[in-house]
């Protein structure tokens, strides 16, 4: 008996359906109201970061603009040494320039040694030398200035001193000596004579007798001229070192001499030419002179602390075109133009506003006339007072304007 086949259908039961792909991003967990807490706490985060930042770097600050005012000055002024309502100080400096030249002959000389010293005065009162004054080393040897001069007054512990140059009794080397001090046998027998005295930092030199090379004194003169611009570099470059902080040099204020100094030794067919310069310039404070110019230029002035802001367009003139002296009251004419510019004092702003309100601060600042404009900066933003503690308040000077 043969067996029947027949085909059999799966159960539903039996069929494998795959399961659906997971989703690519899952949902974020929402909170019942539907707001994303992590969104909330991070803005919360973050204001309050700005909130610290703020308070830390928080602060005052006033921008103050100095008040300034242009002058035209054409007026005679009187300066007192180191006091007075305009007082000066001196500088001095010294540059030496040597030049070779070839030699056009020989010449038979008898030539003094010479040098430079420092006479110093311990009186209360300037001493007055006259031309050939003598001035004797310990040794005995004899040197002497060749023209008058006034020795500024002093103190025993500050004497007044003055710079010239002296010259052997006679010629040769015997008067080449190293440094030295000297005494006034002219004073002798007198207070002045201790009172009064000089010494020199350097040896005396160029004293020479016999047969040397030569140079013609037209060609002498003209390589000295040759040397001066060399000479007033080396001078204005060492006074410019000099200037005390807070003082200034006019133009005009700085005078120069010339002196030939004793040949060098050079080859038999050369001639070594020397030239010393000599630079005396009077310098002034700057707030000082500010003052005597706004005294003298500005139409209304109460006195208070001024400066200038620049001194270029000022030119100085001795009276009578006499040369001043070092030690004595001067007097001078200033001609040019130059701006006035108020000092502020930052302590005394600070010490002013702080605890203060926005408002009553900005009061209190437009009161100070020395001050032509003042930006009041407080943070955060919304502060409405000061700190109590001026070293909190920051006080920035910006350029001052012209009027």
């Amino acid at each position: 008996m043969e067996e029947s086949s027949e085909a059999v259908s799966p159960s539903m039961g039996d069929m494998r359906t795959p399961p659906p792909p997971p989703p690519m991003h899952p949902e974020p967990r929402k909170s019942r109201g539907g707001f994303p807490v992590r969104l909330l706490v991070i803005a919360l985060v973050v204001v309050v970061l700005c909130v610290v930042a703020l308070m830390a770097f928080g602060g005052a600050k006033v921008e103050a603009t100095p008040a300034m005012k242009s002058a035209t000055v054409a007026t005679t002024f009187s300066a007192t040494p180191s006091a007075g309502d305009l007082p000066y100080q001196t500088i001095t400096a010294e540059s030496t320039v040597e030049l070779n030249v070839k030699a056009e002959g020989t010449e038979t000389v008898d030539l003094p040694a010479q040098g430079v010293i420092t006479i110093y005065n311990e009186q209360e009162k300037t001493q007055e030398l006259i031309n050939n004054t003598r001035f004797e080393t310990s040794e005995g040897l004899i040197f002497r200035i060749r023209e008058s001069v006034r020795v500024p007054a002093g103190t025993e512990g500050a004497p007044g001193q003055l710079q010239v140059t002296v010259y052997a009794d006679v010629g040769g080397e015997t008067h080449n000596i190293g440094p030295s001090s000297f005494k006034l046998p002219g004073l002798k027998g007198g207070a002045a004579y201790d009172a009064v005295y000089a010494t020199s930092e350097e040896g005396m030199k160029g004293g020479f007798s016999g047969t040397r090379a030569s140079v013609a004194q037209t060609t002498r003169l003209a390589r000295y001229e040759e040397m001066k611009p060399e000479i007033e570099k080396n001078l204005y470059a060492a006074i410019a070192e000099k200037i005390p902080e807070g003082y200034v040099l006019l133009g005009g204020a700085t005078f120069i001499d010339y002196v030939a100094e004793p040949d060098a030794g050079a080859a038999s067919d050369a001639v070594a030419l020397r030239q010393r310069g000599s630079a005396t310039a009077f310098v002034f404070p700057k707030e000082s002179l500010a003052r005597a110019i706004a005294f003298s230029s500005l139409g209304v002035y109460g006195g208070q602390p001024v400066t200038l802001r620049s001194s270029e367009g000022l030119s100085f003139t001795p009276s009578e075109g006499l040369r001043p002296v070092n030690g004595e009251t001067i007097t001078f004419s200033l001609s040019g133009s130059t701006d006035i510019v108020w000092i502020v004092d930052t302590e005394e702003v600070r010490g002013a506003i702080a605890g203060k309100s926005r408002d009553a601060a900005r009061t209190i600042l437009a009161g100070f006339s020395e001050i032509a404009e003042a930006r009041l900066v407080l943070k955060p933003f919304w502060k409405g007072t000061l700190p109590e503690d001026p070293a909190e308040i920051e006080v920035k000077l910006q350029e001052p304007k012209s009027e």
